[in-house]
């Protein structure tokens, strides 16, 4: 159990939740983000980033905006991505240090204390999960690790779970790396990371633990696994050649 009391309030902090179709989970999971933020940051903003939901995603949250004028929403017109989400919430970020959570129940916010401590120790400039225990099938586990073994041949980083939806990143980085170009899949995580190492930015990985999502993103499509290793091959290239 984690002792917010015993942590002094020293970072001010941006977080941002994409958002696809969770009405079942987007309620619980910005009210524990927004308590845990009271209770360990000093001044913060929290963000729905809403992907063109065609449930009640928006008006839940709009809902919450109205009682709670420090949630904020960003709401994209059609469903543009997990990349694009992703883009909309670092570079609408204004705070020196920036977390991004999945917001499909998969993750507990509260372990973000663990992500500060983990900043404190290192000095690093970005912490990212991953999991202790992935639930998800065995075929999931294999693509991934495949995945993980081209960015590694390719771009030589080395991670434990690459896509990994719960980070905390230093804003600085999303300032002086080249500018993100992935709209669909996961293949955003990917970009994001190689080019952060090749900007020279130290990277840390911390446990998280990791509970069952209800729903199937888009990452796992085949057509989206093909586009994400030729936008792979493409960033290679581009970052050789630049």
């Amino acid at each position: 159990m984690l002792d917010f009391a015993c942590m002094p309030k020293a970072y001010s902090l941006s977080v941002f939740l994409p958002a696809f179709n969770e009405e079942k989970d987007i309620e619980r999971t910005v009210l524990q983000v927004r308590d845990t933020l009271l209770k360990i940051a000093d001044e913060w903003e929290l963000t729905v980033v809403n992907d063109g939901s065609k449930d009640k995603t928006k008006k839940i949250v709009e809902d919450l905006v109205n009682r709670d004028p420090r949630i904020k929403i960003i709401n994209h017109e059609f469903n543009r991505g997990y990349g694009a989400s992703l883009r909309s919430g670092f570079y609408s970020a204004k705070y020196p240090w920036i977390a991004f959570m999945d917001s499909d129940g998969q993750f507990d916010f509260t372990e973000i204390m663990t992500f500060i401590e983990k900043q404190k120790e290192t000095g690093a400039d970005i912490v990212a999960g991953y999991y202790k225990k992935r639930k998800v099938s065995y075929l999931k586990i294999i693509t991934s690790r495949i995945w993980e073994l081209f960015v590694f041949t390719l771009f030589g980083l080395k991670t434990r779970d690459i896509d990994c939806g719960f980070k905390m990143v230093s804003k600085k980085v999303i300032e002086k790396i080249p500018k993100l170009e992935s709209e669909r899949g996961a293949f955003i995580s990917s970009e994001f990371l190689i080019k952060a190492k090749k900007a020279g930015f130290k990277i840390v990985e911390i446990p998280v633990t990791h509970f069952p999502a209800g729903r199937v993103g888009t990452g796992r499509k085949l057509n989206v696994i093909i586009q994400s290793f030729v936008d792979l091959i493409k960033l290679w290239k581009n970052l050789k050649i630049g």
